[in-house]
């Protein structure tokens, strides 16, 4: 086996096809004086379906006032609400020194990435499932958030 100094790049292949062969993300091995690290970024791409919009239902009888909201009571959700796909920790940038990825009154289009969740210490990519403009964001950078939570709303 052909050494590059005292590491076998043998010994790196065979740990980059174990951390793809067990879907791990990253192994480290030592031995005496040397230490390999292996790791590999996975970034998934998360798209939320879209409701089809309902029939038009007759007329009702006579209107019914809707009980006040609770003063912690979450956002309705809107047509246009994009819930969140898992549980996680919701990031609105890419890195704490970045810029938002979107703000509201922000023009995107369907695939734009809008919202990193980190699941696992995996960092998940939320993408626009719909083009139009971000009309609200409901949650702020490093807030936990819940399976189907609201995150923002593009109309």
């Amino acid at each position: 086996m052909a050494k590059y100094g005292s590491i076998d790049p043998e010994l790196v292949r065979e740990l980059a096809n174990l951390l793809t062969q067990t879907d791990l993300t990253e192994i480290e091995i030592e031995q005496d004086d040397l230490r390999i690290r292996v790791a590999r970024n996975i970034t998934q791409h998360v798209s939320v379906p879209v409701a089809a919009p309902l029939p038009a239902a007759a007329p009702a009888a006579a209107p019914v006032a809707a009980p006040a909201p609770a003063a912690d009571a979450k956002p309705a959700a809107s047509a246009g609400t994009v819930p969140s796909p898992m549980v996680g920790t919701a990031y609105r940038r890419p890195s704490p020194d970045a810029k938002p990825f979107v703000e509201i009154g922000s023009r995107v289009q369907v695939g734009d990435k809008v919202l990193l969740i980190e699941a696992m210490k995996t960092f998940n990519e939320i993408v626009a499932p719909r083009a139009g403009t971000v009309t609200a964001i409901h949650v702020d950078d490093g807030q936990p958030v819940e399976f189907g939570e609201p995150l923002l709303v593009i109309e």
